[in-house]
């Protein structure tokens, strides 16, 4: 329990004048960070917001529709110049609004984790700054659906079109998108539901968090079929021009809508949805990325070999040869920017980024022998990325992780990152052949994404298997004491009893969070069973300051300093100069604020409710691919496919 402490001096210091003086200055502080759901004049605020937002949309979108608006269709013509050129307006405007949205989604992401990560809970959704460009950011991935949904007008956008009423057809691509954003954006409301039902969750992979964060990573497989079907009515609209022209054969005059793209202009456009998917995959790592991961370890190379497998397989075989170099080029320019702004530029923590050059390599490798067979690409692929890239990262992790990769993962990591490889390259392969009209028969391709799919929840299944040392306890001398309660810090030595309790971690190391700041430092081991740390630890304020402790399928904590917090009646504990505390749940540590008297089968019951909801949008997405394939099929003769125009 965390009010379990061996030490005398308990008493005495909460007794003390001025220790009586910070707490209460502490509590009044902490009183302003709700530890549930939001007020309610926020609530109100922020609905009426996206009410006005909607109604703004749908009346400019009506206006379009029934011709009052020009608006639109004027935007639409003046997207389909320059890179766009060869894109009907319906596909090249909601393409840039989604990506400029994305991009604005992204940078508000990585601050809110950084600012949550060093000052805990905000006063409110309205309170928090990096709340504003991810709720712009999530809206404008919907608009852009909505556009897409919206522009064609006197016009059947393409075979694979889906019927709204008896005249109005919009690309699946759009319909697509459209659900995407509205499933990221209802995770904002559902996540003040939850914290008020569970209490708040202070980790990147809660269920609504993964909403968020999903819907927005998701869309760029709608953006991508969107593209496949714009290409394919620009095409389709050259060819009629051709058809159409005088009786002597001269060719007519093509009006530039229809104009065929540049190569250049193609393969920048395919490279950049391809490293948007990766970004957008990526985004799952970030407590990683940051330093306070709440899960295992070996969640990480999974997490990057899917990632890699998925985004780098499907961007080599729809953009061509290099094309996976340009998507971790693209995404390096975009996640290192991210990661510039947040951290030097604004002044936050910064977020270290994965490499992915070496899994880039291996999948440009892989594709000189097996391009014209994607599948076994995708399979070979992820196979060399979950060893090869694995090992890359490895050492890599060394270098730009606050908690590196060790030992204690090296079997069970690998293993990890070639299944999530594996099933990354198998669906990276699905899409790219399904948007240029090239998927196998249903039986294979079916098959393939349900392993895939299958694969992918084992791998999350297995690395959600925690336990907890039991009867382990750790005794705490500190040393080298500095500073007054406003500041106080602290060196320290622990030793582990038994002393096997900790045998060959993943780390021992100390964080620090919330207190206006990170602390994450690894501990030097001494002997077997006692550790010190490597740097003075924060022990003053609002820090929450713990050890923690990976070792296997072990995860466990052991708390040092933690602040007063009247929300969720946490009485502050103290750190004396020595005392012995059990070795517990991290999770109790880390999210003190969740609920403790909540059903479990509650909280499964909310958890599935997600889960289905998210099964549904994976669903409709492969769905959509496998529409575009059918009804949009390779057009024989013509260069459409990259492989082909390479001569790969």
């Amino acid at each position: 329990m965390l009010d379990r402490v061996t030490n005398t001096g308990w008493d005495a210091a909460l007794g003390n004048h001025a220790l009586n003086d910070a707490v209460l200055r502490i509590a009044a502080q902490q009183e302003s960070k709700p530890a549930g759901g939001a007020a309610l004049d926020q609530i109100l605020i922020a609905s009426g917001g996206a009410g006005v937002l909607t109604a703004a949309l749908l009346v400019l979108g009506w206006g379009h529709r029934s011709g009052r608006v020009t608006l639109l269709a004027r935007l639409a013509r003046l997207s389909e110049r320059g890179p766009s050129r060869g894109l009907p307006g319906w596909t090249a405007l909601p393409t840039v609004v989604a990506l400029l949205s994305l991009l604005t989604a992204l940078l508000g992401m990585y601050w809110d984790i950084s600012l949550h990560i060093s000052h805990g809970r905000d006063e409110g959704p309205l309170a928090n700054i990096a709340h504003y460009p991810i709720l712009i950011g999530l809206f404008g991935i919907f608009t852009s659906g909505v556009l897409a949904v919206v522009l064609p007008k006197g016009e059947r956008p393409g075979r694979a079109a889906v019927r709204i009423t008896r005249d109005w057809y919009a690309p699946v691509g759009g319909v697509l998108l459209a659900g995407a954003g509205f499933y990221a954006l209802l995770g904002f409301p559902l996540d003040d539901v939850w914290h008020r039902i569970f209490g708040q969750d202070v980790t990147l992979w809660g269920p609504t968090h993964l909403m968020l964060i999903g819907g927005a990573g998701l869309s760029l497989v709608a953006m991508m079929i969107l593209e496949r079907e714009g290409r394919r009515a620009g095409s389709d609209l050259a060819a009629s021009a051709a058809a159409s022209s005088g009786p002597s054969g001269a060719p007519g005059e093509r009006p530039a809508a229809v104009e065929p793209p540049p190569a250049w202009a193609r393969y920048v456009r395919r490279g950049m949805l391809g490293g948007g998917l990766l970004i957008g995959l990526s985004v799952f790592q970030a407590e990683y990325d940051f330093g306070v991961p709440q899960f295992r370890l070996v969640h990480q190379p999974m997490l990057i070999a899917l990632a890699a497998g998925c985004a780098l397989v499907a961007a080599r075989l729809w953009t061509g040869r290099g094309g996976a170099v340009f998507a971790v080029a693209f995404y390096m320019v975009v996640r290192g920017g991210v990661s510039v702004l947040v951290g030097p530029v604004i002044g936050e923590l910064w977020a270290a980024v994965p490499l992915y050059f070496a899994e880039a390599l291996c999948v440009e490798l892989a594709a000189l022998a097996l391009a014209r067979r994607p599948l076994a690409l995708g399979a070979v692929s992820g196979l060399l990325i979950g060893t090869a890239g694995f090992g890359a990262e490895f050492a890599w992790s060394d270098v730009a992780f606050t908690l590196p990769w060790t030992g204690d993962i090296a079997a069970e990591g690998m293993i990890m990152a070639v299944a999530g490889g594996v099933a990354g390259g198998l669906c990276g392969a699905l899409l790219a052949e399904g948007l240029e009209g090239r998927l196998p028969r249903p039986a294979v391709a079916r098959t393939a994404f349900a392993g895939a799919l299958v694969a992918v929840a084992a791998c999350v299944a297995n690395g959600l298997m925690i336990d907890v040392p039991q009867h382990a306890r750790a005794t705490v001398t500190l040393t080298g004491i500095r500073g007054g309660e406003n500041d106080r810090t602290a060196d320290a030595r622990v030793t582990f009893s038994p002393a096997n309790a900790v045998s060959d971690p993943s780390w021992v190391a100390v964080t620090g969070w919330q207190g206006e700041g990170l602390h994450v430092e690894p501990m030097v081991r001494e002997r077997e069973g006692v550790y010190r740390t490597s740097a003075p630890m924060p022990l003053h304020g609002e820090w929450k300051t713990l050890i923690r402790l990976h070792d296997g399928r072990s995860l466990s904590g052991v708390p040092i300093y933690l602040p007063a917090d009247p929300a969720i009646g946490a009485q502050r504990l103290p750190a004396p100069q020595s005392f012995t505390r059990d070795v517990q749940s991290e999770r109790r540590i880390l999210q003190r604020e969740l609920k403790s008297d909540v059903p479990g089968w509650l909280w499964a019951a909310c958890s599935a409710v997600v889960l289905a909801c998210t099964l549904i949008l994976i669903v409709a997405l492969g769905w959509g691919v496998a529409r575009a394939s059918r009804l949009l099929p390779e057009e024989a003769g013509l260069p459409s496919s990259p492989r082909e125009r390479v001569g790969t």
